[in-house]
């Protein structure tokens, strides 16, 4: 097929008028200071290659990773281009020049394969403690590993999976119908996320449908450049939540990022193929952010302003996918005002530096940067929780503020209502 859109590189390249805006907010910018890599610096290169002037080698490979794909100069940009659309674009003529490492290849194939990857899961449960020590915000390496270094925080992994934990549908009380679309990491590191959103819809009577045989929504495996995976997954998602909507009254998702692949990047992925973008924006009907979904309940509300509020301070990050992607910011601070000291930071807009799989495993030290940045931030509020929700900002964070040795605690914003609603 026709991966996404073929952009004319050359026209967005030189539709660039080099004003700089962007480059206050460029995160890798900030990380590293090289116009090479600011967003300008990506246009510039991409016209080059257009024209054949720029072969794809291992340094412009490197320059091409290094984007975070954080939005922020897709937000600012006074012409509107698409600058993380065309680098995701570059990033699979990428692959398919140089293919993935043999890491990639194996996270991306796990991601297919639900039932080997719960197996795996459950490897990593019995063997972790081998070389890991295990805190209460996840696990550090006992010594390096050839893909992780030492004295880093990384989400441990629980005995059983989140959908492996409870029947399909789980009856309520019937007042709707709503399915579950739960996330990778949510399923199988922070599963608290999952049982605090049951808690939820049983305080509201609301049945719920875990839809067990869903899979990856394939962002990771999109902004790292492989389509071929992308392409599997996400069509598999669709025709696989058409089946599901048709009886549910929503879908509610607890994830930022997978929330805005499935409702941004799906139908951005199937631009040249018109019957599978209709597809993918006839499901969006139905699909919601879980804060998104619960701010729209008047007796959530009603509930939730019932119950005694906590001297617990929180601060709010807002992620990449939620607030720049979907618009989605307000929300989750309207629902854990109710019972919490809200405490803004600096700028919550900042990325989190967490950046995709090559970020993580390639480019650490960038979001090392990044994150210390936002880690200070944090510290400023002296918060007791900081929320997001997006496991792949708490993961980044957790680890940032395990570096700055915060006691700050990191929850999902759905977390915190289940929490105010057992009190």
């Amino acid at each position: 097929m026709e991966y996404s859109v073929k952009f004319d590189y050359q026209d967005i390249s030189q539709a660039c008028v080099k004003c700089a805006k962007c480059i206050p907010t460029c995160t890798i910018h900030i990380a590293n200071g090289d116009e090479a890599t600011s967003p300008r610096g990506f246009l510039d290169l991409i016209g080059a290659y257009d024209r054949g002037e720029l072969e794809l080698d291992k340094n412009t490979k490197k320059i091409f990773e290094s984007c975070f794909l954080c939005t922020n100069c897709v937000e600012v940009c006074p012409n509107d281009l698409p600058v993380d659309r065309m680098i995701e674009n570059v990033r699979n003529d990428l692959r398919e020049k140089f293919g993935l490492a043999w890491y990639k290849k194996l996270f991306f194939f796990l991601l297919r394969h639900r039932k080997i990857m719960d197996f795996m899961s459950k490897l990593g449960y019995v063997f972790q403690t081998c070389g890991f020590k295990i805190k209460e915000a996840g696990m550090k390496p006992r010594f390096s590993f050839p893909l992780i270094k030492k004295n880093r925080l990384l989400p441990s992994a629980m005995k059983k999976s989140f959908l492996n934990s409870h029947p399909e549908i789980i009856e309520n009380g019937g007042k709707q119908k709503v399915g579950i679309f739960i996330g990778c990491m949510a399923n199988y590191s922070y599963t608290s996320i999952g049982e605090s959103l049951l808690d939820i819809f049983k305080e509201l009577q609301i049945d719920a449908h875990l839809m067990k045989a869903q899979l990856c929504c394939s962002a990771p495996a999109y902004f790292t450049g492989d389509f071929k995976t992308t392409e599997y997954l996400a069509k598999y998602n669709i025709e696989y939540l058409e089946k599901q909507t048709k009886d549910l009254d929503a879908v509610i998702i607890p994830e930022a990022t997978c929330s805005a692949m499935i409702k941004v990047d799906y139908p951005h992925f199937f631009e040249q193929n018109p019957e599978w973008k209709a597809r993918a924006e006839n499901i969006n009907k139905k699909i919601f952010m879980a804060t998104e979904w619960l701010h729209a309940n008047t007796e959530i509300k009603s509930i939730l302003e019932q119950k005694g509020k906590s001297s617990d301070i929180v601060t709010y990050h807002d992620p990449c996918h939620a607030r720049k992607m979907q618009g989605i910011y307000q929300e989750p601070r309207d629902l854990i005002s109710q019972n919490y000291v809200m405490k803004n930071m600096s700028n919550s807009n900042a990325c989190c530096g967490f950046g995709g799989v090559t970020t993580q495993v390639e480019n650490h030290e960038y979001a090392k940067v990044v994150g210390k940045i936002k880690a200070d931030m944090i510290e400023e509020t002296n918060a007791d929780v900081v929320s997001a929700e997006c496991s792949a900002c708490r993961m980044q964070i957790n680890d940032s503020m395990d570096r700055a040795e915060l006691k700050t605690k990191f929850r999902n914003p759905i977390e915190l209502i289940a929490k105010a609603l057992k009190s």
